[in-house]
């Protein structure tokens, strides 16, 4: 109810439309789109270029090339329409639609192009400007100060003063100046109509090629008559470039899209009528010109009395539509008003490019996806006008007005507006495409394979202006996309390149689900029982290490306390953002109301879609397996049968430090626990950014925090506490960091592979082997030989076999003593593991004991495990990883504390240590 208020506080209904509140000063679609539009599109080379068009390709091909440029305004002008009346645009006009429909990637690239070739072409305009004012004062022999570019350079930067206190003063001053400007083309324009209906008033008019309406001289110059002209041998396309930015003022009225009133009704009005408006005015000019003005006139009045005229050849002439650039002056009635609408063009286009820089350049700033530039995000005033960027704007057009020459720049300057174009069809064509719910503009006057060409267009005429222009421009695009990728900015827009990412994930799924598995195409994808991934880093850090970005990893997480949905979605948030603070690309499922092993078995059985599911199942060895009650024992046990029952592979890592969650999680914890019930969801991801920034901080300072001890007890810590506590504290972050950090050079990575488990044992750690981190580590690989006698012959198989599977090793080791009996030491040091849970001969039954049957049936295999930890001390105690074979835990056969304790005694006093166990399925080939 609240929320309600307050939009109708600041808006109103009236007729269906949206009405802004009083004080805030909005445009109608007339006022906002079509006249910016109209005189944006009616610029300089309507009075100075068109006829020169005219004399090169003929009346035919002038209007031909007319239509092509209004079919690639026209297109992009439906692609517009469908982007604004999908929902409701905001500031910042080409920026704001390009980015909600492409995401910041693209918008924050074209939104800062964009903003640069405003201010830019402002000062192009005002150039040209004051290249017509200093061609009219030549005709009266005046000049400031040198008749030259010192002149311009005056001229034009107190012109672009004055017309920046006009923005500055407010939208309303603007509208009105533009209004002004508006009524002076349209003077101009009738003034051209009315002179070539009333024909030549002079000799002179005729000597310079004016004759009035002719049917013999349009026929004449109906054809194309194409010369060298421009330092340049003309064509079509060539001449097609030199016209084609007359057509790039279709985004004036979206570029001020946060001062209209309905933006989705005008601007795909204003700006369809505006283009209909301009492009009959540019053919219809084109028609009078050639069917007026001859190609080439010598101006000699003699000559055209005598009857002699022409005397000049082409070429030579300095008049007529092929040499004279004020041929429009010359067929109106009144030739000065024709002046004053040259100028009108160039200020008026000058002043919506002064308007539109700042205004998307503001909107750009907003969203922060660049650094250095938010200072100019601010607003002042009712209409939040952005008085930095105006400022700015000036400072970058008084820059290139004294460079003066702005002909080398110009072609950049299209080509940038034609960036633009080119995405705004392709986002339209991408959201048809990708086909989200959420795409459903109410304009239907569009297609997507229309939008599609359009966009094709727009980057043909890009290399048709200037190739080496268009790659410049695809470079600056590029190396701006890639630094907003790169700073991965913390918004969603609900792109459509999220939705085309959606679709394309779902088809590959599909996809993979009817491909058949073959071993050359195997993936270790793990489930890893983390927990809360903050909790054990080098639990996860490990699975990622085997996993990195090729195949699949998900995080565990199993509360045995049902939590309220607002408690999971914080755990989620909480976990996905230490996974991206950590760039570990891995998901987090969590299931919560069930016991340790049911939990793990839904995990292990619903975990994953179609081919993407895990097929590996990683946990962090339980170091308080002597401690814990039985039924957790047994669970921890019953989790090893289930994974294997579903062919799963199987992993156990130890680290004598061990993965236990540390301090700074307990507390973490607590807090989400303690959630008060009327929070909402962003409310509480708010309060948890704070601790969850904990997870991210450098060691260096988690080192030196040590957290407050309780109030209520004030009990102090002795020093020795305290101290004891700090190396704590740091052996748990040297822990978490091991599986991240370069390793020695020199190290090893030790194999003991005991059993053939389908590779999977081999395949781990080459994997780890082939990590930038580990690369400087030597394979060694560990078999086990029956017979003394077979040493050379088990050896050269085993080396032919890892030739033939293509892994690297440094060293190959066949143990032939794997049989002899352990040392004494070695079997006390067991006895006193399993101590604890001997049965006494009254208790045999009892569950979670070790008989006397039970050992003396594993008798053989107990020796064995034995055996193996004195050969693991005596060969791998150095080594900076550990893979050896795990043990079958066989069901009904073995209990869960003699297993675990077989565990314990394989692991215990070793480097980290990773026993695995593949599920019988090859996951090494030799074959091609």
């Amino acid at each position: 109810m609240c929320r309600y208020n307050e939009i109708n506080q600041r808006t109103s209904t009236t007729n269906g439309k949206l009405v802004e509140s009083k004080g805030q000063f909005k445009f109608g679609w007339i006022q906002g789109v079509f006249i910016r539009c109209l005189l944006n599109i009616w610029g300089v080379i309507l009075f100075l270029r068109l006829t020169w068009v005219v004399g090169q390709a003929g009346i035919g091909q002038s209007i031909l090339l007319i239509l092509t440029t209004t079919v690639v305004t026209s297109i992009t002008s439906l692609s517009m329409s469908a982007i604004c009346t999908n929902g409701d645009i905001k500031g910042g006009g080409t920026y704001y639609m390009i980015s909600r429909s492409l995401g910041p990637e693209f918008g924050g690239s074209i939104g800062l192009i964009f903003s640069l070739a405003n201010a830019v072409a402002c000062a192009m305009y005002v150039v040209g400007f004051c290249e017509s004012l200093q061609d009219l004062l030549d005709v009266y022999q005046m000049k400031v100060v040198d008749g030259g570019i010192n002149d311009i350079r005056i001229i034009g930067s107190i012109t672009i003063i004055i017309l920046t206190t006009i923005v500055v003063f407010g939208m309303e001053w603007e509208a009105k100046a533009q209004f002004a400007l508006l009524v002076v083309l349209i003077i101009a324009l009738l003034d051209y109509f009315i002179g070539s209906i009333i024909g030549p008033q002079s000799l002179e008019s005729k000597a310079k090629g004016f004759l009035g309406f002719n049917a013999t001289l349009g026929y004449n110059n109906l054809f194309s008559d194409y010369r060298w002209s421009e330092g340049m041998s003309q064509n079509f396309f060539s001449v097609f470039a030199i016209f084609f930015p007359a057509a790039t003022g279709i985004l004036a009225g979206a570029n001020i899209s946060g001062d209209l009133k309905d933006p989705q009704s005008s601007i795909p009005k204003g700006t369809l009528l505006a283009i209909l408006v301009t492009s009959s005015t540019y053919i219809l000019m084109s028609i009078v010109a050639g069917c007026t003005v001859l190609r080439d006139a010598s101006g000699n009045i003699t000559d055209y009395v005598n009857g002699s005229w022409p005397v000049c050849l082409p070429g030579n002439c300095t008049y007529g539509l092929q040499n004279d650039f004020q041929v429009v002056e010359l067929v109106s009635w009144v030739g000065p008003i024709i002046y004053a609408g040259c100028f009108a063009a160039a200020l008026s286009s000058a002043l919506a490019s002064l308007v539109s820089a700042p205004k998307v350049f503001q909107a750009l700033c907003k969203d922060k996806l660049y650094p250095g530039i938010h200072w100019f995000a601010k607003g002042y005033g009712i209409n939040n006008e952005p008085y930095r960027g105006y400022v700015l704007t000036l400072i970058i057009a008084v820059g290139f007005i004294l460079i003066g020459e702005l002909n080398l720049i110009a072609p950049l300057i299209s080509n940038f507006f034609l960036a633009a174009y080119t995405l705004i069809n392709f986002s339209t064509f991408h959201a048809s495409l990708a086909k989200p719910i959420g795409w459903r503009p109410k304009f239907k006057y569009y297609n997507m394979w229309l939008s599609l060409l359009g966009s094709i267009m727009c980057l043909l005429v890009m290399f048709l202006i200037s190739w080496i222009t268009a790659l410049l421009t695809f470079t600056v695009v590029l190396t701006l996309y890639l630094l907003v990728a790169y700073r991965k900015p913390d918004v969603n827009w609900g792109s459509t390149t999220q939705a085309q990412m959606y679709k394309n994930a779902l088809q590959g799924v599909y996809q993979l689900n009817t491909v058949e598995e073959h071993v050359k195409n195997y993936r270790p994808q793990i489930l890893v029982m983390s927990g809360m991934p903050s909790a054990r880093p080098a639990l996860v850090d490990f699975a990622h290490l085997l996993t990195k970005n090729l195949s699949m990893l998900v995080c565990g997480h199993i509360n045995t306390t049902s939590l309220q949905q607002r408690v999971r979605n914080v755990l989620n948030y909480k976990a996905n953002s230490w996974l991206r603070a950590h760039k570990l690309k891995a998901f987090y499922m969590q299931i919560d109301g069930l016991s340790f092993e049911e939990g793990c078995n839904a995990l292990l059985k619903a975990c994953g879609i179609g081919k993407l599911k895990p097929n590996i199942l990683l946990l962090g060895f339980k170091n308080d397996w002597q401690t814990c009650s039985d039924e957790d024992r047994c669970q921890y046990f019953n989790i090893l049968h289930s994974a294997f029952d579903l062919h799963m592979g199987v992993g156990i890592i130890r680290i004598q430090q061990g993965f236990n969650p540390n301090i700074f999680y307990e507390e973490e914890a607590k807090s989400v626990c303690n959630l008060q019930g009327n929070k909402s969801y962003s409310q509480i991801s708010q309060a948890s950014t704070s601790s969850g920034e904990k997870s991210i901080k450098t060691n260096k300072e988690i080192v030196s925090e040590t957290p407050n001890p309780d109030k209520s007890t004030k009990k102090a810590k002795s020093v020795e506490e305290s101290v004891e506590e700090q190396e704590g504290v740091k052996k748990t972050l040297s822990t978490g960091l091991y599986f991240k950090k370069q390793q020695r050079k020199g190290g090893t990575i030790d194999v003991w592979w005991l059993y053939d488990d389908g590779g999977l044992t081999l395949l781990l750690p080459y994997i780890i082997n082939t990590r930038k981190s580990w690369r400087d580590c030597k394979l060694r690989v560990f078999a086990l030989a029956n017979k003394r006698n077979e040493l050379e012959i088990e050896h050269r198989n085993m080396a032919s076999l890892l030739a033939k599977f293509r892994i690297d090793y440094a060293d190959l080791q066949i143990i032939s003593d794997i049989t002899t009996k352990p040392q004494e030491s070695t079997k006390n040091f067991f006895e006193s593991i399993i101590a604890d849970f001997r049965c006494s001969k009254n208790d045999t039954e009892q569950p979670g004991c070790i008989s006397d049957s039970e050992l003396l049936a594993v008798e053989d295999k107990t020796n064995r495990h034995l055996r193996l930890r004195e050969l693991l001390l005596k060969h791998s105690n150095s080594a900076n990883i550990v893979v050896v074979t795990l043990p079958i835990p066989r069901k009904n056969i073995i209990s869960a504390p003699l297993y675990l304790a077989w565990i314990e005694i394989l692991t215990k006093d070793m480097p980290p240590i990773l026993l695995v166990r593949g599920n019988q399925t090859s996951v090494l080939t030799f074959y091609s």
